[in-house]
């Protein structure tokens, strides 16, 4: 297995280089504008790495019989996923093509899994799995989108995934998770404040949905509760949500882009990426303990996450004082 994971972080880290020089060549770059978070023309595309390291990782590990075939299909329904994202990078490809594409990617993992069967709660089974599987579909494009929305500024994104996947891994000790883990690491070197290349959609996205499935599969096999893994990702799902109900209920054009979220409205009060960073990982440091508190029965869930919510509405309210939503 150390063979392996090291190929993978080797890989990663390697492509990311030569991605970065093919970007520069190519004028493949991410130009800043007045909604971005940073000031200098970047490379993109860098996520290719990530999702290169990532799938020879799944193939190691299906020739070695380390994942189970339902598991290996579904993550491996993310390459329809991770193709129209990469043509996004370069093309710009239309929204609605782009749904269309995350639909049959999100419907296919799930078929591949069996859906999204039952949420457990303390004993209590929660067992309709058509209901919970249609709303696994549209959360499932939701968690897609809004992971991309996430990915604004150094190392966020990467950063977020690794943490997650952490917290998964103490529990479980499931070498996909190592993995995905690796696969990140070798990209997250280039991606570091101040970053030298951005991962661009092919990366946020394809992240976003080997979250997802991991999530629901391991939940499924009753091994990591869902609530689990929404504490996990919560700064990320909470941002995007709140953020966009705001500015529904503010009726501005939902698909005009912006600097209104809340990691952004951070670095604009001053903070930099590298600080905010920190502080995201140290947010996340303290959601991986309530998870590994709740999973060994230390802490209910009923517990662990409210405090988990507490702690995001707390972060949500210092910065709407600091830096007020219709103020940006």
């Amino acid at each position: 297995m150390s063979i392996i994971l090291s190929l993978i972080l080797i890989t990663s880290f390697a492509g990311t280089f030569l991605i970065l020089k093919i970007a520069v060549r190519k004028n493949i770059l991410d130009i800043p504008n007045i909604r971005s978070s940073h000031t200098q023309p970047t490379p993109r595309g860098g996520g290719l790495a990530i999702v290169i390291s990532w799938y020879i990782g799944l193939a190691a590990l299906r020739y070695i019989g380390m994942i189970e075939s339902d598991l290996f299909f579904a993550l491996l329904s993310g390459a329809v996923l991770a193709t129209i994202s990469f043509l996004d990078d370069l093309f710009d490809i239309k929204p609605g093509l782009r749904i269309l594409f995350q639909i049959v990617t999100v419907m296919s993992g799930l078929f591949f899994i069996g859906g999204f069967k039952v949420i457990y709660l303390s004993g209590t089974i929660l067992n309709y799995p058509v209901i919970l599987t249609f709303l696994a579909i549209l959360g499932g494009i939701w968690f897609i989108n809004l992971f991309n929305f996430l990915d604004g500024i150094d190392a966020y994104a990467s950063t977020e995934t690794l943490l997650v996947a952490l917290g998964m891994l103490l529990v479980l000790n499931n070498p996909v998770l190592l993995i995905l883990i690796f696969a990140v690491m070798g990209f997250l070197f280039w991606n570091w404040p101040k970053a030298k290349i951005f991962m661009g959609d092919i990366g946020s996205t394809q992240l976003g949905y080997i979250l997802l499935i991991l999530a629901i599969y391991f939940n499924n096999q009753f091994k990591f509760n869902f609530l689990g893994w929404l504490i996990l990702t919560s700064l990320f799902w909470v941002d995007a949500t709140l953020t966009l109900f705001k500015r529904w209920r503010n009726k501005e054009n939902l698909s005009q882009a912006h600097r209104k979220h809340y990691y952004q409205r951070i670095v604009q009060y001053g903070f930099s990426h590298r600080k905010t960073v920190i502080i995201s990982i140290l947010i996340n440091i303290v959601f991986v303990i309530l998870v590994l508190l709740s999973e060994k029965g230390i802490l209910s869930y009923f517990i662990s996450f409210p405090v988990c919510l507490l702690i995001n509405v707390i972060l949500v309210k210092a910065i709407d004082n600091k830096i007020p939503f219709k103020s940006v």
